[in-house]
Parts: structure tokens; sequence; C-alpha cells
């Protein structure tokens, strides 16, 4: 993890056990109401408020409930939770036990990307680590309390990152959304209260929970507080993990990685926004430029329609299928993005192109769907004369 600003330490080491122990003293609304005062949302993508899905999921009838993880990091361009699973293992662990613990849920599952098999057998040693100090289990820290959590493996299916996607799978199905409502903080796994959250957000409540919301909202903005892992890669000096404030520019966040000189950032992964240079003061906030985590850099000598075909094809690829919008529309898309390639795309048909992505964002089923064009229509809005220039002779 990157070490570029010394002074954020939302993941800086922690009594795990001190902090969990404190954390199941304190009454059950108290822990939501920290995390509500925090303004933490989902890391997953989403935002989501995370103390909101808590507490729908601790005010359902149920005599069971379950919280998830989604591990299930398929977003291109993504690996900073495959950092936190290999290195902040017990941390996910006692996060979970945390949301188990704020909910009602006595089960946890972390549902483990099936690319990342081969962090399973470190993740197994530490839940039994953490039993043997009873800090998972029965009687957790001494208290009449008792959770447990086992690992499932993906399917290697982008679509289950959505999380009722993910718990059709959890169940045997196939990896499909599901209709909503009912949410899964009502009816979600085998039909019980479930919370699902990514591996980011359940360590960063464990921190929250001790020490405090005021301090991790002197990190970020008013709507986007505390920082935020980014995965950086592409064109830049120094990929890797790094941890920054909420609300950092794109150019800030380009002149921490090495990646001035870039031409286009793709923000948010497959599903993101692809941001020119004349946008970079944007902020990476929930309330500008949103993302799960990933950050594309794309310097000036990259053909952003090769780029666009590439996102493309991967939607292609990993559409389920369920829903006619996505199904056909990808499909559609791709056609026109070859067409434009060949030079065979004229203006007219590039117009309903976009109309097309557009009908797509409202249209679609999930939220992968609704994103799957986002990438498509930002490259052709901020690079349209680069890819008419040299390829479109049909106007």
């Amino acid at each position: 993890m990157s070490k570029a600003d010394k002074k954020l330490v939302i993941f800086s080491d922690i009594d795990v056990e001190k902090a969990l122990k404190n954390a199941l003293q304190k009454p059950r609304p108290d822990l939501i109401s920290e995390v509500r005062e925090s303004g933490l949302k989902g890391r997953g993508g989403a935002g989501f408020p995370t103390a909101v899905k808590w507490n729908l999921a601790a005010s359902a009838q149920g005599d069971r409930k379950f919280v998830i993880c989604n591990a299930d990091e398929g977003e291109p361009g993504t690996f900073k939770d495959r950092v936190l699973l290999t290195d902040y293992a017990e941390q996910l662990v006692a996060g979970m036990v945390l949301a188990g613990y704020a909910v009602g849920a006595k089960e946890g599952i972390i549902y483990l990307r099936a690319e990342y098999t081969y962090l399973r057998k470190n993740l197994e040693a530490t839940l039994e680590k953490m039993r043997g100090r009873k800090l998972l289990g029965k009687k957790i820290s001494g208290k009449d309390f008792e959770f447990d959590i086992h690992i499932h493996m993906g399917s290697g299916a982008y679509i289950c990152g959505e999380e009722t996607a993910l718990i059709e799978s959890l169940e045997g199905h196939r990896g499909e959304p599901r209709n909503r409502p009912p949410f899964p903080v009502t009816v979600g796994y085998l039909g019980c209260p479930t919370s699902v959250n990514n591996v980011e957000t359940f360590i960063t409540a464990l921190h929250i929970v001790e020490k405090g919301a005021k301090w991790f909202k002197t990190y970020g903005t008013e709507k986007s507080t505390g920082t935020k892992l980014f995965s950086v890669s592409g064109d830049c000096d120094k990929p890797g993990v790094y941890e920054l404030p909420m609300g950092i520019t794109i150019k800030k966040l380009l002149e921490t990685v090495g990646g001035e000189d870039a031409k286009a950032v793709q923000v948010g992964g497959a599903s993101g926004t692809c941001v020119p240079r004349k946008d970079f003061d944007r902020a990476i906030a929930y309330e500008d430029v949103s993302t799960g985590g990933s950050i594309i850099v794309f310097g000036p000598f990259r053909d952003m329609l090769e780029v666009a075909i590439n996102f493309m094809e991967f939607f292609c690829d990993e559409s389920c299928g369920q829903c006619t919008p996505c199904r056909l529309g990808t499909e559609t898309l791709l056609e026109g993005l070859d067409m434009l390639d060949e030079g065979k795309c004229s203006l007219k048909y590039l117009r309903e192109l976009c109309s097309l992505g557009e009908t797509m964002q409202v249209a679609s089923k999930c939220g992968l769907g609704q994103s799957a064009p986002n990438a498509f229509l930002s490259i052709v809005e901020n690079f349209k004369s680069e890819i008419l220039d040299s390829r479109c002779t049909c106007r």
C-alpha cells in the first residue's frame, strides 16, 4: 500500500482483539449510530450508506440473518480488495463480526472471487486462528454472542458482483440479478434478512467504531467522508494501491502516481467514466466522479476507440443475458464501435448508438447493465473528434 500520504491512517495497524472487545461492549444501536454519524458509504462502488443497510437488516423480522462479504472483485482495474484480503484478513473478519453483532446475525459468508482461490488457504487459517482466540464462533470475547464465517468460492462471473446475483450464486443458482423489491436486507440469502458489504467497507467500519466518527470525518468532504483505497494502473510511473482522501482531484491523484501526461483517466473501471484532460480538476467523490476504486490512466499515445472497444467486448462477454437492453444493447454498441474502427459509421448512426446507450442506462435490470454503456458514452462525448478524424469517412 502506498505511503504517498503518511497522515492518512484509516488502514494502519489496529489491535483487532481490543477493538472488537470494545465494540461488543456497546449497545447494538450505538454501533449503527456511530457508523451513521461517520457518513460511511459502501466502498464497493454503489455508495449506499452503510448504516442504513445495517439498520434495515437489524430491524427486519427473521429468526435467521446473514452478513455477506462481497469479495468478488471483478471490476477491471480493481485490485485493492486483494491487498486487504492478503494483508488485513483479521481486520476483515473482525469487521464482519461487528456487523453481525449490529444486525443480529449469527452467520457470515465471504464470497471469494474464483480467481482468488490462492487466497483461500490464508483466509481459512485466519478464521481458525480467530476462533482459537475466541474472536469468532461461540461466546465471542466472553459475551453471549456467537458468529461464525465460512468461505464460498465465486463462479468467475462479473455479474455476481451485484449483490442479488451474488445471493443467487450462493444458493446454487445461475448468477442473475433478482427483481427488487424485496431487497436483500429483508429477503436475502435463503429468504432471510441479509446485509451484503464490500471488503473495504467492513474494515473501515471497524476503524470507525474504534476511533470514532469525528476522527473519520476529518478526512474527505462533507458528502464523501473518509479516505478511499484506489487501484491505480495504466500509463503511470507508480501504479499500485493508494489510500487517499475522498474529494481528491484527478489532477492531484495523477501527480501522486506519476501520470501527469495522461490524456484521459477511466474512473470506476469498465463501468465508470472516462474523464478527459480538460476535466482533471474534477473531484473523485460521490457528489462528482464516483468510483469503487479503479483508476486506469491512459497516456497521450493511447487510441481511445481501441479503449472503448476493449471495454465493450468485456461487457458483451460478461452480460448475464437476462434483460434485453443489456443483452442486445452491448452487442449493438460493440458492432457500432467496430464500424467506427472500419470508417463505416455515419454521424447519424453514431447518434442513434448514443441514444441506445442512454436507454440502456435506465432500462437495464441491474446496476451493472445500467453502467455498461458508460465508457462508450463518455469516450464518444470527449474524444469524438479524435475518433472521427482518424477513421470515419461517412459523415
